[in-house]
C-alpha cells in the first residue's frame, strides 16, 4: 500500500511538471491557435507567480529608486477611524538581505516587481481596467498587508493605503555628498480594504 501510495505521489508530480513546462512553452511561444484558444487557462496559471520574461539574458536596469510605505487604517468601536504612521516596506526588505549571505530573492524582488506590474496595468490614475490590472492590485495590496503584520503583529487593521517615492539614481561620481536626491514622483495610492489583520 506504502509503495502504490509513493507511486501515485511520483505519477502526479511528473504530470504537474509536465503540464507547467507546457502552459510556460505556450506562454513564451510565439502566438499560435492553441495559445490564443486557451489564453485565459495559460495567463491564470502564469500570472503573477510564473511570469517569463527575457530581462536576465538583456537586462533593462532601474535608473530610480522607489521607496515603497504603507499606512493602516482601522475603526474604533465609536466610529472613528484609525490610521497609524508610515511604515518604510522597502527599508524592511533591504534590512532582511543586508549582511545575509544567500539573501532571499523574494526579499529582494517581491515587492518591486508587484510594483512594476501594478504601474504596467494601471498606468498613472490607479483605475483597474481589466481583469489582470484588478489581479495585480490585489496582489500589491495582499503583499503590503503581509509586510505590515509581519513588522508589527499587534496592528489590527482593515484598510491600507501605499506611497511610493521615486527618486533617480546618481551618475557615478556626482557631486552633492550624502544629501538626497529630488523626488521625481510621489505618487499616493488610495485606500484599499484589506481583511482584518491583512489576512
Amino acid at each position: 500500500m506504502l509503495r502504490a501510495a509513493l507511486h501515485s505521489a511520483v505519477g502526479l508530480c511528473l504530470v504537474v511538471t509536465l503540464v507547467h513546462v507546457a502552459v510556460v512553452f505556450l506562454a513564451v511561444a510565439p502566438s499560435n491557435a492553441l495559445s490564443r484558444r486557451y489564453s485565459q487557462q495559460i495567463n491564470a496559471w502564469e500570472y503573477p507567480l510564473f511570469e517569463q520574461n527575457w530581462r536576465l539574458f538583456a537586462p533593462n536596469p532601474d535608473s530610480f529608486n522607489r521607496r515603497i510605505l504603507a499606512r493602516t487604517a482601522h475603526s474604533d468601536s465609536d466610529g472613528s477611524m484609525r490610521v497609524s504612521p508610515w511604515v518604510d516596506l522597502t527599508a524592511v526588505d533591504r534590512a532582511a538581505v543586508t549582511h545575509h549571505v544567500f539573501p532571499s530573492h523574494t526579499a529582494q524582488n517581491l515587492l518591486r516587481r508587484a510594483w512594476s506590474s501594478y504601474v504596467d496595468t494601471h498606468g498613472a490614475d490607479d483605475t483597474a481596467r481589466s481583469e489582470r490590472a484588478a489581479m495585480m492590485q490585489t496582489y500589491l495590496s495582499n503583499i503590503a498587508a503581509d509586510r505590515v503584520t509581519d513588522h508589527d503583529k499587534n496592528r489590527r487593521f482593515g484598510f491600507i493605503q501605499l506611497r511610493v517615492v521615486t527618486r533617480p539614481v546618481a551618475a557615478p561620481g556626482a557631486t552633492g555628498g550624502n544629501r538626497p536626491s529630488t523626488p521625481v514622483e510621489n505618487r499616493l495610492l488610495p485606500w484599499w480594504k484589506v481583511t482584518p489583520h491583512g489576512k
